[in-house]
């Protein structure tokens, strides 16, 4: 008979699981004796960093991703950037070491009896089997719940003593053919509704969020808004853009504050969510939920996410099926279109420290059409999303619970993902010390990332609190004696500073034909920007 672990390693191949992304301790050891050469192991030197590569391949792919943590330690280190992999939705297949059956409940050393509960809250489900033979038939259930709609992490406990363990054949013969599937469409009678709604609305808007962010529904959504001349913001939070961010219909993103959202509504009679929460805020500015007279619909595939909203009325389907619906029956367009968005005018800067405004209208007109962003530059987000510019979906990571540690790693995932398409990277300085780790295995790996890191000498975002939170004073705003360079070359990651416009402009031009990863230290001035 065969064991659990030539069982398992076959269900990953029919699964197209054979990336693992990991770190190594000893309960992990036996599933990665004798390695199968068709599979591939990416080694993270720490475990935040090890979910946040796995976080940015999943996404980049829009399937899920498997990673082998070690123990309860492991795990647990992990937990920041895993709630980033929650609030984005992530499809990841966690697996934990555990040791061995006879040795668990003895309080031994990287032993845990309570294994499954040290994610929560962060995963869909955890679990660990009661016996060997049935961690095939686990890991089936992990990854069909990570799949499936709302997607996110699942995890499940592993006993390093239940690899050597037979399984016959029988307990496990239907689980490479079974397929789980989502169907989300809606009747004919909800169709109709939604359709009479949008068609008799004077003023339509969308809003659009993560569950539309691929190749499937995005371009239904160009589409769709065209079809009703609506203005198409992207949700506050998580913001992930699946439509083209210089279309004429696109006004950027929504504040992610109840009073910023509405204010951004004004005048439009009603306004169709598709894909996103309504809404993820952050910062506290109070106010009506929507304006007077506005009305909302949302389609989501998150029962949770549709129950939690405070206000408007709620579809919980696929929302690419019900969007591919709505436009078989709506009829011709007779709106007149609406003014185009005005991009920014910026004064040019011929020297450090330049404004983050500058750098990112250079990143625009420089970078190349099919580039992949990461934004972990928290301070200066808005004037990212001001000069932003994208076509294609899957093509922007954020970290979506708002947990610093994502970018770096995620960047390093996303081109683990497609090493054919350039990475870039937008970190501030404080940013990459928390997933400093992935450095070294972009270098290992020789990937297509560009670490922009953008240096203002501090926690730029939290000082950009202090007047709105009504703070007078607080320690621990500014980082003083970081050289993001000198840590690059620790890593083996080629490295620069960048002083001038010339040297940016050169550096960016040159993302394209870069060979392999890189760093360039940019220094940007001290902006505070309140959130909402």
């Amino acid at each position: 008979m065969p064991t659990v672990r030539e069982t398992t390693y076959d269900l990953l191949r029919v699964w197209g699981l054979t990336t693992v992304f990991g770190n190594p301790g000893s309960n992990e050891l036996p599933f990665l004796d004798d390695f199968p050469p068709d599979f591939r192991y990416v080694l993270g030197l720490h475990e935040g960093a090890v979910v946040a590569m796995a976080d940015g391949y999943a996404q980049a792919t829009g399937r899920p991703a498997l990673v082998n943590l070690h123990s309860a330690a492991g795990l647990g280190n992990a937990m920041g950037v895993l709630a980033n992999a929650r609030a984005s939705h992530t499809p990841l297949l966690l697996t934990a070491g555990q040791q061995a059956r006879a040795m668990v409940g003895l309080g031994s050393v990287l032993a845990e009896p309570a294994m499954t509960r040290v994610p929560e809250p962060q995963v869909k489900w955890a679990f660990e089997p009661a016996r060997a033979q049935d961690v095939p038939r686990a890991l089936s259930e992990a990854f069909h719940l990570a799949a499936l709609p709302p997607t996110g992490p699942v995890l499940v406990s592993l006993p390093m003593d239940d690899w050597a363990e037979e399984v016959a054949a029988h307990e496990v013969a239907h689980l490479p053919g079974r397929r789980v599937r989502w169907a989300g469409a809606v009747g004919p009678e909800l169709v109709s509704e939604l359709t009479d709604r949008l068609r008799q609305a004077a003023r339509p808007a969308l809003v659009v969020g993560p569950e539309a962010d691929d190749e499937r529904v995005a371009p239904l959504l160009v589409e769709l808004a065209e079809q009703l001349r609506a203005p198409v913001w992207t949700a506050p939070t998580p913001p992930r853009c699946p439509f083209p961010t210089r279309h004429p219909l696109w006004r950027g993103v929504l504040p992610p504050s109840i009073a910023g959202v509405s204010e951004h509504l004004q005048g439009h009679d009603l306004v169709l969510v598709v894909g996103a929460p309504v809404f993820r805020y952050h910062a506290y500015r109070p106010g009506p939920w929507l304006p007077d007279g506005t009305e909302l619909i949302a389609l989501t595939a998150d029962p949770a996410s549709a129950g939690r909203a405070a206000f408007g009325d709620a579809v919980v389907c696929d929302v690419g099926e019900v969007v591919r619906q709505l436009l078989e029956r709506l009829p011709p367009p007779v709106r007149t279109w609406p003014a185009p968005r005005e991009f920014p005018s910026v004064p040019q800067s011929e020297e450090a420290p330049f404004t983050a405004d500058w750098l990112f209208a250079q990143m625009a007109l420089r970078l190349p059409p099919d580039i992949r962003l990461v934004n972990e530059s928290t301070s200066n987000t808005a004037q990212f999303w001001a000069h932003l510019d994208l076509d294609r979906p899957r093509s922007l990571f954020f970290p979506a619970a708002g947990g610093l540690g994502f970018g770096l790693p995620a960047a390093v995932g996303a081109a683990l993902a497609d090493p054919g398409r350039p990475v870039v990277a937008v970190l501030g300085d404080g940013a990459v010390q928390y997933g400093v780790a992935g450095l070294w295995t972009a270098a290992q790996w020789n990937l297509p990332v560009t670490f922009l890191v953008l240096r203002n000498g501090g926690y730029g975002a939290l000082h950009g609190f202090v007047g709105q939170l009504g703070i007078t004073d607080a320690p621990g705003l500014d980082l003083p004696g970081l050289d993001a360079v000198r840590i690059a070359h620790g890593y083996g990651i080629p490295a620069r500073h960048l002083t001038t416009a010339e040297e940016v402009s050169a550096a960016l031009d040159a993302t394209s034909s870069a060979c392999g990863p890189r760093l360039l230290e940019i220094p940007v001035r001290a902006e505070t920007r309140p959130l909402g």
